[in-house]
């Protein structure tokens, strides 16, 4: 599997010889049984919902709870260096829309992510990438960043978590996400983002209008939709 190694390492002292110790203690005696499990792993792309030019590149390392429920810590790569920035909970629709309304304005939807390619499972055969593809269907996820470490294409951004966690969203249209941003990841972890879009076509039938596919359109005034993918108020 190709890595993709952070773009910000944190300042501060090496790790001592005492702190490595300390971990290798740790590692012997303590258990760490919430961390099991988190074995989903899903690559994809989030802008900020406020400021959409705010784009990166996120890995995704999720435990499925149940048939409805998700929770996923979130890396800015994927080796031992990767810096964790962030959390995202996903639900199906059946828990989404017994949600409060104002509680949904925090919930992005996932259709386009699924139907036009942009999340990936690497390292899982297309059969089985597309089974996890269609549990995602009609789902929706609440993600929060609390450091932008910046982007592998474009180089790195704060060196360590600064000010408040930000809401991040979807992107729902084509034309939103930075081309080069994509581009850069699919090349380094060799996806053919136009085969995964024909192998997906076929759950395109399983799509339902969701909320919240229209919300970054007036940042991205160029963009367009995407078949399958409807805006539940709007119905484009």
């Amino acid at each position: 599997m190709e890595k993709r190694r952070s773009p910000v390492r944190p300042p501060g002292e090496s790790t001592s010889l005492r702190h490595r110790g300390l971990g290798l203690g740790a590692k012997a005696l303590q258990e760490t049984k919430p961390l099991k499990g988190f074995d989903v792993y899903v690559v994809g792309f989030h802008p900020a919902r406020d400021d959409p030019s705010m784009q990166m590149e996120a890995h995704h390392y999720c435990r499925q709870v149940n048939d409805d429920f998700l929770q996923c810590v979130l890396f800015d790569g994927n080796t031992d260096e990767a810096n964790l920035i962030g959390v995202e909970y996903i639900v199906s629709e059946r828990l989404h829309d017994t949600l409060p309304e104002a509680e949904r304005g925090y919930w992005h939807p996932h259709n386009y992510e699924v139907l036009g390619a942009s999340l990936i499972a690497p390292g899982l055969p297309e059969p089985a990438e597309r089974a996890l593809m269609a549990m995602l269907m009609n789902s929706y996820g609440k993600t929060w960043h609390t450091w932008h470490t910046g982007r592998l294409d474009t180089g790195p951004g704060d060196e360590l978590p600064l000010g408040e966690a930000k809401l991040m969203w979807s992107f729902n249209r084509e034309g939103q996400c930075d081309p080069a941003l994509e581009q850069h990841r699919n090349e380094a972890m060799g996806v053919d983002r136009a085969d995964k879009r024909r192998s997906r076509s076929e759950l395109a039938d399983r799509a339902h209008p969701q909320d919240g596919v229209a919300l970054l359109d007036s940042a991205f005034p160029g963009s367009t939709p995407f078949p399958g993918v409807v805006d539940r108020a709007t119905g484009r």
